[in-house]
């Protein structure tokens, strides 16, 4: 009997073959669209064309939309507010923890995705009208302590107000929020 002590020749140039094979598809599918050229010369950091701040000047100002007594009058008087974060968001924290206030502002935003998104969280959204434009009052099921209010931007996206917190009535200080917001963005 004898054995044999490793593949024979055809076996091996078969292998040879197919790794050939896959070495030029991988190499095929990594070259194709993987590279681009860039028209231009290469300048250094701060070298290109400058900025004109004035087109960037109201970056995060949507924050400063209304005033924080304004803020403190919608919630009822009796509470303060902090600033909590200033980003894609604007949030403040009320009362010293009782509760989050949020502004949010998305320039892109529709009424049919915020419906389309709160239904699939399982919240309540009724259609209403503030300062004569659509919005949706928004509602999580078993939390009378918290409310949103959404309507349309005047330009473009949407505005919206969430409060959370112990208020006497959240979708009341939600709304006068949003009323504040776009009577201001007219």
């Amino acid at each position: 009997m004898t054995f044999a002590s490793g593949p024979g020749p055809a076996h091996r140039r078969r292998l040879r073959t197919a790794a050939a094979a896959a070495a030029l598809l991988v190499t095929t599918m990594l070259g194709a669209g993987c590279g681009s050229t860039v028209e231009g010369t290469p300048q250094p950091v701060g070298g290109g064309e400058s900025v004109d701040t004035a087109q960037i000047d109201k970056l995060l100002r949507e924050c400063d939309v209304v005033t924080d007594q304004q803020i403190i009058d919608a919630l009822g008087g009796s509470v303060y507010i902090s600033e909590s974060f200033f980003g894609a968001v604007c949030m403040w924290d009320i009362g010293g923890g009782s509760g989050m206030l949020t502004l949010n502002w998305y320039e892109n935003g529709s009424l049919r995705n915020e419906q389309a998104t709160n239904d699939k969280l399982g919240y309540t959204s009724t259609k209403t009208t503030v300062q004569g434009t659509i919005a949706l009052e928004v509602r999580r099921p078993n939390d009378p302590k918290s409310c949103g209010m959404t309507a349309s931007a005047a330009d473009s996206g949407v505005i919206g107000w969430w409060v959370n917190s112990g208020t006497p009535d959240p979708c009341a200080a939600a709304k006068k929020l949003l009323e504040l917001t776009l009577n201001i963005a007219r």
